[in-house]
């Protein structure tokens, strides 16, 4: 592989990290809201939100991009391949999101509940510095699963023409024929990226489990 080569792949690699980024960012801060609503005493908000959740995790991911770039990007919203990329994601990445945070509030005991029901806690503070501070702390290692997860996930986007590694990956192996040497350098990429992510979550984790300990 030349030198040439190997930039034009790793001109590939912002592509996906904004890519990848971008997605897992949508999904965290939608994702909660949709937790909430999926746990709702209000029965038609409860069941509404349940049934958005299992339906959006039912399609493929493919197709999902499919629908939005040659759907909504074709004629009612006018969306480039990498944005519409970035809506299919942040849409799978919110409902499993609020999947990983419905996991993480179920681990928290019903005592906490109790506690602060005692202490008069207002419904605010008792999300604020009970429920989420420890909803992250159980949630930060399935998230960062699912962040590597959906960073290789996002080489689906090389198929509506996203110019990220596999798609770089994929024209250099075309023009050369030199597939496995090329792929084998795709994937040595994403392994380097997923390290930094496993790395980062640990951290974050050991600094929550300190931080709800004191």
């Amino acid at each position: 592989m030349t030198f040439d080569t190997a930039l034009y792949i790793l001109a590939g690699l912002p592509t996906t990290i904004a890519l990848t980024g971008l997605a897992l960012l949508f999904g965290a801060i939608v994702g909660f809201p949709l937790m909430l609503a999926a746990q709702s005493t209000f029965a038609p908000v409860r069941l509404l939100t349940v049934g958005i959740i299992s339906f959006v995790r039912s399609v493929p991911p493919i197709l999902w991009l499919f629908l939005i770039f040659f759907g909504l990007g074709s004629g009612l919203i006018t969306l480039s391949a990498f944005w519409a990329a970035v809506v299919a994601f942040g849409l799978i990445a919110a409902v499993n999101m609020a999947e990983i945070y419905r996991g993480g509030m179920v681990a928290i005991h019903h005592g906490q509940y109790e506690a602060a029901t005692a202490l008069n806690f207002s419904t605010y503070r008792l999300y604020r510095d009970i429920l989420i501070p420890q909803m992250l702390r159980v949630s930060i290692p399935s998230a960062a699963t699912y962040a590597i997860g959906l960073m290789k996930d996002s080489a689906i986007a090389s198929t509506i023409g996203v110019a990220e590694l596999a798609f770089r990956g994929n024209q250099i192996s075309l023009q050369t024929y030199r597939g496995l040497e090329v792929y084998a350098v795709v994937g040595l990429l994403y392994i380097l990226l997923s390290l930094p992510i496993a790395a980062l979550s640990r951290e974050a984790e050991r600094h929550l489990r300190a931080k709800v300990s004191r």
